[in-house]
């Protein structure tokens, strides 16, 4: 009797359809023009749209300021996270 072992290797794509999005969440620290000044220096976002975006922050928790790649998502949060936000990805 002898005994065998099967391993089966699966791979996980995920497909343009399911972008991943850059989350901003509110914390007692930074001021909430500091946050809009931040998001236009990353994103390139005008001052309404990045004021629009930290106002989501500030009155509901967190706001996706950006969705698109993995890789430019973990680039945005990593840039955002050296300007001291708080920041997450999750999948669209």
């Amino acid at each position: 009797m002898s005994d065998t072992t099967t391993i089966t290797e699966t791979e996980t794509t995920v497909s343009p359809e399911n972008p991943w999005n850059v989350i901003v969440h509110d914390d007692p620290v930074n001021l909430m023009g500091y946050v809009t000044f931040v998001l236009m220096k990353i994103f390139g976002y005008n001052e309404s749209h990045a004021n629009t975006l930290m106002l989501q922050v500030h009155q509901e928790g967190r706001s996706a300021v950006w969705s698109g790649e993995l890789e430019k998502a973990e680039f945005y949060t990593q840039q955002l996270q050296l300007h001291q936000l708080k920041t997450s990805l999750e999948k669209s």
